[in-house]
């Protein structure tokens, strides 16, 4: 029964203001609601918060209140207490809490209750109870704020005096316990109430007769309302009292069971009375369904609504059923939540204006070929079993009102194959969105559409030859596998574009030059790539007003590449170099270049082409030296060094070049000092060059002039080649001139141009790396003769 009330509540228009003040307050958001519903309490919690404005200690096993539960909850508003067991309540527990708007006290085992005024009250309900008597008492007539009141009634003939001067909203009447003599009727009058909610006994049959005035009354829903074909009449009469005086203008009936002969006879009462809006929830047919005549007079009646339908009859006559809600002459029709499979046209002009059939099992051949519908605006036909666009389009036509058409939710396809589609030229408001519409749906559609629904199909992309949508202004794709943002070519007076959920990864960075009539972009939650072309659309973005991006940032995160995945777009940087190939080469080559440059002159500067040929030497002389074989490293020799020299030269040789050798235990035969007398110049230079190790050739513009030089040199070269090793060391001490060089020093040319020799630097610090190359040419252990042992050899 709570949802039953429930569903009656949300009917009144009166409530909302109160209703969405009751669900600000008890929202999980508040800090001051406790939820305390379904925990099996049996009693009040006495450790409450004393901030406390709403509490739900509904559904549990509480029996009793007292004074002590709540004297120290001074802020509390709303609480609910329905679903217990409680027998007895003494109101003036609730003395302390004189801030109290709401009680709901529904659904106990009540009999009895002490009044008490709480002047605070907005909200009573105390329906669904065991109540032997009347709870009103005079002191609810102090309840001058109160809205609403629940009771239950086991008679009718209740003491409203003590509330008749009060203007309530609504009273609510359980009447699940109610009892009449056969044939008696009771008098009941509500006095100053807008909506009257009657909840009769779900399993008995209607027999309520009594005379009900009410002053003033706007709404009345009556719920549990069994019939047949026997107390239809009573059920009628029963009605007849509420629809004597012209206030009543809204009728409600919840969880209906009837034949369907009673429900036109129902329906024939109503047609004539003042009422304005009929509505019927969870409505059940049994027995029959046949032939019903019903005629349709002038009414006031503007709208039927009709939800949920149970059809107990299986055999049944499709023409006796539709027939009625077809030709109804009423400007809205709702039938939804049904197992109708078909719909008639009328066969008259008709005055239809507004049509909704949700959640039946309409088909394509529905309204087909249907010229009579020519003042119909609005056609719903969500969630049934539509299956051809085309079919869809056909059935339009001769629509030539229609305004706005939602076939969304159906199986609707489309392929070009399948002709050229119909549409009535009115239509500016088209939903097809929970279809299986592809591409081609483009080349489907009205023309003079302005607000298009497309979202959650399978769209991949939208065709450039697509029909010119000039007035097109909204446009929702939102759910489908589109990869980019659609340009404004056949859509130039676009201004709203829901385009998010797809799989767009690089959106165009001109969309919003192409679109300039945007105003309104949804395109977040897509598989973004943040890489170097996501750049422009972010700018953009950034240029285009923060109100035209909806959900920006919350909604645009990067999903490629990994290491930037869930960051917002807005967050994304990547430099404007990595992103431009040119620029990026133009920096590496100029960057190279300086580089280059810069390493040249420091070359230059700091000599180091001189420092890596020196380098270069050293090494080629150790690997020599290492590679040497070990019967040529014991050949007996009696020198490490022969040095030749110019004459001219002989001072740096005595000066710098033999203390630096001899230093380094290494001994150097100079002709001067070593050739043996009464012997050949010449028999000495070969002698000479024979027993020692190296070679040293002192190389200036002066040794080139000497001749015995030449014949040394010569000798130094052939004893080389004959015994296959590397025993000679040039010293450039001065620059040679090669145009210097005589012709018949072709040796000399030869050795300079093929072999590396050693520069003799001027400056000072590179002259350690000089003496380290000389050296490394004598890191040898040699067996060297004693001098009588060379001489005795000879």
């Amino acid at each position: 029964m709570t949802k039953d009330k429930g569903i009656i509540l949300r009917n009144f228009v009166f409530l909302v203001a109160f209703t969405s003040e009751v669900i600000t307050l008890s929202s999980d958001k508040n800090e001051f609601a406790i939820d305390m519903s379904k925990v099996g309490l049996t009693h009040v919690p006495k450790d409450l918060p004393l901030k406390t404005e709403v509490l739900d200690i509904s559904q549990n096993y509480i029996a009793e209140l007292s004074l002590s539960e709540f004297r120290y909850l001074p802020r509390l508003k709303i609480l609910r207490l329905s679903h217990n067991r409680l027998r007895y309540l003494d109101f003036s527990i609730f003395n302390l809490n004189r801030n109290l708007e709401y009680l709901d006290l529904s659904n106990n085992q009540l009999k009895r209750i002490t009044c008490h005024s709480i002047t605070s009250l907005k909200y009573l309900d105390l329906s669904f109870n065991d109540f032997d008597v009347s709870p009103i008492c005079k002191e609810f007539g102090n309840l001058t704020q109160l809205i609403f009141l629940g009771l239950s009634v086991a008679k009718l003939q209740l003491d409203l005096l003590p509330i008749a001067h009060l203007h309530l909203e609504c009273i609510l009447l359980e009447l699940e316990h109610y009892y009449v003599k056969e044939d008696a009727r009771e008098s009941f009058q509500v006095l100053n109430t807008k909506a009257l909610h009657l909840v009769f006994h779900p399993n008995s049959l209607f027999s309520v007769k009594a005379n009900l005035s009410v002053n003033a009354l706007e709404c009345l829903q009556l719920t549990n309302i069994k019939l047949n074909d026997v107390n239809c009449q009573v059920f009628m009469e029963f009605l007849s009292e509420f629809t004597r005086g012209p206030s009543l203008l809204n009728l409600t009936f919840n969880q209906i069971e009837t034949t369907w002969k009673c429900l036109v006879q129902v329906f024939q009462f109503l047609w004539s009375k003042p009422i304005e809006y009929l509505n019927i929830y969870n409505l059940t047919i049994v027995e029959s369904i046949g032939e019903e005549r019903f005629i349709y007079p002038r009414t006031t009646l503007k709208a039927l609504n009709i939800e949920h339908i149970t059809n107990r009859v299986f055999i049944f006559s499709q023409k006796a059923l539709y027939t009625v809600f077809s030709e109804m002459n009423i400007k809205m029709l709702t039938i939804s939540d049904t197992p109708f499979i078909h719909m008639l046209c009328p066969q008259t002009l008709s005055t239809f204006m507004f049509l909704n059939f949700t959640r039946n099992v309409f088909t394509d051949s529905v309204f087909q070929n249907c010229s009579t519908l020519v003042k119909l605006e609005t056609l719903i036909l969500q969630k049934n079993g539509l299956k051809g666009l085309l079919k869809v389009g056909l059935m339009t036509k001769d629509m030539s009102s229609l305004k706005i058409l939602d076939v969304s939710g159906n199986s609707l396809e489309y392929e070009r194959r399948e002709g050229n589609c119909t549409w009535a030229w009115s239509i500016v408001v088209l939903n097809l969105s929970s279809n299986l519409l592809t591409d081609s749906v483009f080349r489907c559609l009205p023309l003079r559409v302005k607000v298009l629904d497309l979202h959650n199909n399978r769209i991949r992309s939208i065709p450039k030859a697509v029909n010119s949508l000039e007035v097109l202004e909204e446009l929702n794709v939102a759910f489908n596998s589109l990869t980019n943002l659609p340009g404004c070519g056949a859509f130039s007076g676009l201004s709203v574009l829901t385009i998010d959920y797809n799989a767009i990864s690089n959106p165009s960075a001109d969309f919003f030059q192409n679109c300039p009539m945007i105003r309104s972009l949804k395109a977040g939650n897509n598989p973004f790539q943040c890489t170097c072309e996501l750049r422009e659309f972010i700018h953009s973005v950034g240029q285009a007003s923060r109100a035209v991006v909806e959900d920006w940032p919350a909604s645009y995160k990067c999903d490629y590449p990994e290491s930037s995945k869930g960051t917002p777009l807005q967050d994304f940087r990547v430099s404007q170099l990595s992103c431009n190939p040119s620029l990026l080469m133009a920096t590496v080559v100029g960057t190279v270049l300086v580089w280059a440059i810069a390493t040249a002159i420091l070359c230059v500067y700091f000599d180091v082409p001189w420092y890596l040929r020196m380098v270069c030497q050293w090494t080629q002389t150790r690997r020599r030296a290492r590679n040497l074989h070990v019967q040529e490293l014991r050949r007996a020799l009696q020198f490490h060094a022969f040095i030749s020299y110019s004459g001219h030269d002989s001072a740096w040789v005595k000066t710098e070049l033999l203390p630096n050798l001899e230093k380094e235990d290494i001994r150097v035969c100079l002709h001067e000092r070593n050739f043996v007398p009464g012997k050949s110049i010449m028999g000495n230079i070969i002698n000479f060059i024979e027993k020692s190790y190296k070679s040293i050739f002192v190389l200036s513009p002066h040794f080139v002039q000497s001749e015995w030089c030449h014949y040394e040199l010569y000798f130094a070269h052939h004893n080389l080649f004959h015994e296959g090793s590397d025993n000679l060391i040039l010293i450039l001490l001065e620059p040679i001139p090669q145009h210097s060089i005589p012709g018949n020093y072709y040796k000399l040319r030869t050795l300079m141009a093929q072999r590396t020799y050693l520069e003799w630097p001027k400056e000072k610090a590179k002259q350690g790396l000089f003496w380290a190359n000389i050296k490394a040419a004598f890191n040898v252990q040699l067996m060297l003769m004693t001098e009588n042992n060379a001489e005795a050899s000879f």
